[in-house]
């Protein structure tokens, strides 16, 4: 069977769905919010089977999806940034003595894994402030502190354990990692942002799965957020391969030999035919939209700011 890559628990509930023909999870609970311009869906994986089935950690996975993250202006922004802040006040509660760690996992020399520093570099810190005037509690603000680790290749540590040396040093109340994740649906590639309570993987969206950041490993809670910046080419061609055999069996009378071909085909052999396509290129190879430059900086505003409104009740907002 094809293996498709994707880090949305949203992508792994439509694949188990359109395999088992069934809406119903063991083990996972669904919930669906539609917005005014945002449709918002809870997948929680709630004990172990469906962790087996989903292949993600027991916890829940927030999905909002809106093409306003693609629209490089003010109104869209905000009121982007209004729906990620609601959906993450819910998560992380108002409790305002909570000391929050912001990590903003990626390597900041590729754009497109560059979502965690950069949304990192807008964050609003405010752990000095505290400790220089000797506070516990503020009524507008809460203790942040943040920090962009880099990657193996650049640092030579391991993400995790930077992480781990951090927190057991400051010891915040919980983590919170933002990092680019891989889709397996083009459109949902910067349109789409994954809160998760089950922590991450860092380097996944490229390939790249290291000791992953969760509770269990750090001691404290760990939300992710995460916004899918590429897309892996196997996938992206066995959707196109999908569209075509679709398009030339519709043109076919069934039955036909024609016919027939078509449909073993699209059943035992698109593996193999993507395979051998892309094994010239590279097994790993992904794919991210030409724009994404821009598309970088507009998806760390909203996350940052979305971020620093849900952790600052008294945020001043232009």
């Amino acid at each position: 069977m094809f293996n498709i890559r994707t880090d949305l628990a949203l992508e792994a509930k439509e694949i188990y769905e359109n395999d088992q023909k069934s809406t119903e999870i063991p083990g996972v609970k669904i919930e669906n919010k539609d917005l005014e311009n945002c449709k918002v869906t809870i997948v929680e994986v709630i004990d172990e089977q469906g962790s087996k089935i989903m292949n993600k950690g027991i916890g829940k996975y927030v999905t909002l999806e809106s093409n306003l993250m693609k629209f490089d202006d003010d109104e869209s922004r905000e009121e982007m940034i209004t729906y990620l802040k609601d959906e993450l006040v819910e998560i992380l509660g108002e409790d305002k003595t909570k000391k929050t760690l912001v990590i903003g996992l990626g390597n900041w020399n590729i754009t497109s894994d560059a979502l965690g520093p950069k949304s990192v570099s807008k964050t609003l810190v405010t752990r000095h402030i505290f400790k220089n005037y000797n506070k516990d509690y503020d009524d507008d603000f809460t203790e942040v502190s943040a920090l962009s680790p880099g990657v193996m290749g650049i640092t030579g540590l391991e993400t995790s354990e930077t992480v781990k040396s951090i927190v057991d040093m400051i010891k915040p109340d919980r983590v919170i990692a933002i990092d680019a994740l891989a889709s397996r649906k083009m459109e949902r590639v910067n349109s789409t942002i994954q809160i998760s309570t089950a922590g991450i993987s860092p380097g996944g969206g490229v390939g790249n799965k290291r000791k992953a950041l969760n509770k269990d490993y750090l001691g404290v809670d760990v939300i992710a957020i995460g916004v899918p910046t590429v897309v892996d080419a196997a996938t992206l061609t066995s959707d196109v391969l999908d569209l075509a055999i679709d398009n030339l069996m519709s043109q076919s009378n069934e039955g036909e030999n024609f016919y027939n071909m078509l449909k073993q085909l699209k059943e035992d052999e698109k593996y193999h035919l993507i395979k051998e396509s892309l094994d010239p290129y590279d097994k790993n190879l992904i794919v991210t939209p030409k724009d994404i430059d821009e598309t970088i900086e507009n998806l760390s505003i909203i996350i940052s700011e979305g971020l620093n409104r849900s952790l600052h009740p008294g945020r001043i907002t232009n």
